[in-house]
């Protein structure tokens, strides 16, 4: 850690961008974030009625206040305002200009003008009305990233319907273990998606999640990757993208109140069924709008490309960057395809994107393998985003000397469950190697040690202790709250933590060490545990499985998975082939482990809950006795095996 920053922003930039103008409007001087943050975290009335001013919010009712009750959980904001998300994520786009631009893994594309979005929005939206969606409905997606998840998305949300949508790389169980739990009425799903070079055709998984979501009332099929649809077997209407999405309708919008339900995203599932959680129109519009336009200076000419799934939240903010004005850019396929590792700079490059937005183990390999992206014309580009997990310093560098020295590497740290960031960069705000710069706009963190207080300096719980518009409303099927306060506020009441360990350094910026709970965090993609659990202890050549996913120093991800062998079983090559084979094809082939090792057995609490978190730390480098009792452990010896093969690990690695 150092006081003296990597990169200081340009004082002629920063004074343009919009975060300074923001400030001065509040009379607050530009280049001072400190200062707009203070004032964005002690005054949450005055911030967020600004950011709606701002931003000329269009409600068809005003607000009566902006914060009538400031509590954790169930804040209640803008009251008595109505408003729509879609109507402000297509009113600021011009018609002749590309909204979208389509872009896959070959380096083909399309471009959809705000025209012709407006008009696909307006059809689909006709479409879902016909068959009965209304204000509160859910319509599902299993898409991949184009426009069709984006249009079918604002056309759910033109009419109050709710929205879901899950990545085809996602099995049919997967996805229906969330789908089902909303009872949905419309699928609307793709034959297929690309990736490494290979077209995945999901049409068989289209039928059987169609299957297993017995409210449908018809699927919308959607012809990405060109495989003819069969006739028949679907257990409700059928109905061609073409046709829903080619009709002449009018485009209206359905005003909802400002916390009227808006998408249902997913937690990873890790100690069981994953959890709905549920965010609303006024949330998500104000704090996208915050952090799309005025951290990442987002606007009418940008293009943003950032590499995601429909699943990860990434991709929530890829569709609001409409809410700006810019263009936004979806991609379907590998980030680095082997017929072409850097396939994402040329086309930044050919689409002079200003906005690029990857991983650490994206930029991780980009340097390993020898990448240079300097061999495309990157001058347009002005941010790469970075998230997913801690970036380490040493990629710092290499992408000033790779990219641009003009470039604001933002790394950033948030989550599924606010869908924003908790910490970043912004135009004005300088960048310290390792570190990201600053807590966001209206996000009061800090960070708490073992007794609850704050610390600097000092390793700590994240927590937040004021609200923010897009916590979640609620989880679905929560109807007391229990398991929302479970997840947030069992450890300080009233105060949210969010499992992260962070360090707020006495120069203002934030070091994220990694999770302090089970999920896995592959290349940004979260993914629980018991998904791999579940499909790898069907196999009977398995009696018990333990997947870990554990951050490194070097800013690597180390994920392995301990087998314990059925009776009479080896673990050899053949099964270890069967078992990434089972985890690709039945979870998830982004979470592949990197080693599977045969262990003697899996320790346990006393009631048999599988101790992920202990023996991710033990791996880790943590000492027995801070991690665990190995009194409360069904077999204590399991502890010391651990501990042995983490430190085995680091030996050959130092």
């Amino acid at each position: 850690m150092t006081s003296t920053p990597f990169f200081t922003p340009d004082p002629e930039t920063a004074a343009a961008s919009r975060i300074a103008e923001f400030a001065r409007r509040q009379g607050i001087a530009p280049d001072d974030y400190a200062a707009l943050h203070r004032w964005s975290v002690t005054d949450l009335e005055g911030f967020w009625g600004a950011v709606w001013d701002y931003f000329a919010i269009d409600s068809d009712t005003p607000y009566e206040q902006v914060l009538a009750e400031e509590r954790m959980p169930g804040a209640r904001w803008f009251t008595g305002a109505t408003l729509n998300y879609a109507h402000h994520a297509l009113r600021n786009l011009a018609d002749d200009r590309p909204a979208i631009i389509a872009l896959d893994e070959t380096g083909s594309g399309y471009e959809v003008t705000g025209e012709r979005l407006r008009g696909q929005v307006a059809s689909v939206a006709a479409t879902l009305r016909d068959l009965g969606v209304g204000k509160g409905d859910r319509v599902v997606g299993y898409l991949p990233n184009t426009p069709h998840a984006i249009i079918a998305f604002l056309a759910a949300a033109s009419l109050g319907a709710v929205w879901s949508v899950c990545g085809q790389d996602y099995a049919p169980k997967a996805a229906a273990d969330r789908f089902a739990q909303l009872e949905p009425t419309v699928l609307i799903a793709a034959d297929g998606y690309l990736f490494n070079g290979t077209t995945n055709d999901r049409r068989e998984a289209v039928l059987e999640l169609a299957g297993s979501l017995p409210t449908l009332k018809a699927t919308l099929l959607v012809g990405h990757v060109g495989l003819p649809w069969p006739e028949g077997n679907y257990p409700s209407l059928v109905i061609p993208w073409e046709d829903a999405a080619t009709r002449t309708e009018e485009l209206a919008f359905t005003a909802v109140p400002f916390d009227h339900p808006l998408w249902v995203v997913f937690s990873s599932g890790t100690t069981g069924r994953p959890k709905g959680i549920v965010h609303g129109h006024g949330g998500v519009l104000l704090e996208h709008l915050k952090t799309l336009a005025l951290h990442s200076d987002l606007g009418p000419g940008d293009r943003l490309l950032w590499y995601t799934t429909t699943h990860w939240m990434m991709w929530n903010l890829v569709a609001s960057t409409l809410l700006t004005g810019a263009t936004t850019c979806t991609y379907d396929g590998s980030p680095a395809p082997f017929a072409k590792l850097d396939v994402l700079w040329e086309l930044a490059a050919r689409h002079r994107v200003t906005v690029f937005g990857t991983s650490p183990q994206y930029l991780l390999g980009m340097a390993k393998f020898g990448i240079d992206p300097s061999t495309h014309d990157l001058s347009s580009i002005r941010v790469v985003g970075c998230t997913g997990s801690a970036l380490p310093a040493s990629a710092y560098p290499w992408v000033r000397d790779h990219v641009g020295d003009h470039v604001l590497l933002a790394s950033i740290s948030g989550g599924t469950d606010v869908v924003s960031g908790f910490a970043g960069s912004a135009p004005n705000t300088p960048v310290w190697a390792g570190e990201l710069s600053a807590p966001h706009l209206g996000v009061a963190l800090a960070a708490y040690d073992a007794e609850g207080m704050p610390v600097v300096d000092q390793v700590g719980e994240l927590v937040v202790t004021r609200p923010m518009p897009s916590m979640p409303l609620y989880f679905w099927n929560d109807p007391d709250g229990t398991r929302y306060r479970d997840a947030y506020f069992a450890s300080y009441p009233g105060v949210w933590r969010h499992g992260d360990w962070i360090t707020l350094t006495g120069h203002g910026s934030v070091i994220v060490h990694g999770r302090s709970d089970s999920t896995l965090n592959r290349n940004g993609v979260r993914l629980g545990s018991a998904d791999i659990h579940d499909v790898v202890e069907r196999l009977p050549e398995v009696a018990e499985a333990l997947v870990i996913g554990a951050e490194e120093p070097d800013g690597g991800y180390w994920m392995p998975l301990f087998v314990v062998p059925a009776a009479g079983t080896a673990l050899d090559d053949a099964l270890r082939d069967r078992i990434r084979e089972a985890i690709r094809t039945g979870a998830s082939p982004r979470h592949v482990p990197d080693e599977i090792i045969e262990v003697p057995g899996i320790p346990h609490t006393r009631t048999g809950k599988k101790l992920e978190v202990p023996v991710k730390r033990l791996l880790q480098g943590a000492p027995v006795e801070q991690v665990v009792n190995p009194a409360a452990v069904d077999e204590p010896d399991l502890i010391d095996h651990f501990a042995r093969l983490g430190a085995e690990r680091r030996g050959r690695s130092a």
